[in-house]
């Protein structure tokens, strides 16, 4: 065992493994404040560098059903191509959908966000090309809303637009900084919310996650939505494929 792995352990048992997570401190309101109250037990400081969390390894918090690798946009989506002269808010009319709970507002999430196994009813879906891209493609003749003429411009009115695209390199380098130096680990809970264990997981390469992509077993979480100019690219995963990774326990 390495010597910052031994540092991380000794940190859980100290100040985490055993206790229930004291929220006292944070905003009721305040979104994560149980992973930041985690964050401030294991000495991580809050920062915006694409780099692991804690001595090399990058820590997943103990979310349910699925788990965040990072919010990593696009290199391109097609409101930015001036050629189809779009806005964002218009795109989000055009390929998402709105909800009736927040007055209407159009959201790219949900029913509209594509996978990878199969077209969803609003035309879209995930792609890996020969080189390692992934792609949103749009086809008009796959989508089944009744309303599709009045919405989608006449030039998009076409199969195998792309609508999104990751480039291998840059989504490649903000999956490795993290994810492939040391490792990764993860504190977990009993159901009572007490923290009892901390696993861990091997390094994680591209290549190891592509293939992932192209099972759907990583798949895209998009949450955008209109009146909020995050993109919310979210790439996750359901807990029984981390649980896959994880090499010891302690």
């Amino acid at each position: 065992m390495d010597t910052e792995k031994r540092k991380i352990i000794s940190l859980f048992k100290k100040n985490v493994k055993g206790k229930k997570a004291d929220l006292t401190k944070y905003q009721s309101k305040h979104d994560g404040k149980e992973g930041h109250w985690l964050e401030a037990q294991m000495n991580i400081r809050a920062n915006a560098d694409n780099l692991p969390d804690l001595y090399g390894y990058e820590m997943k918090k103990d979310a349910k059903g699925k788990t965040t690798f990072g919010d990593w946009s696009a290199d391109y989506y097609i409101f930015h191509d001036k050629k189809y002269k779009i806005t964002r808010d218009l795109f989000l009319q055009i390929f998402g959908k709105p909800n009736p709970k927040k007055g209407g507002r159009f959201s790219w999430s949900g029913e509209p966000c594509p996978t990878i196994k199969s077209f969803n009813s609003f035309g879209q879906k995930l792609f890996v090309d020969k080189n390692q891209n992934i792609l949103v493609k749009y086809y008009y003749s796959k989508d089944q809303r009744k309303n599709k003429s009045k919405v989608v411009p006449l030039i998009m009115q076409i199969d195998n637009l792309i609508i999104a695209h990751w480039k291998k390199e840059s989504i490649k380098k903000k999956l490795e900084s993290k994810f492939n130096v040391k490792g990764w680990f993860r504190c977990l809970k009993n159901k009572d919310g007490v923290y009892t264990s901390i696993v861990f997981g091997d390094p994680l390469n591209f290549k190891t996650w592509i293939e992932g992509v192209k099972t759907g077993e990583v798949f895209f979480d998009s949450g955008m939505y209109q009146g909020n100019i995050r993109p919310y690219s979210q790439w996750r995963a359901n807990n029984i494929y981390w649980d896959n990774l994880i090499t010891s326990t302690y």
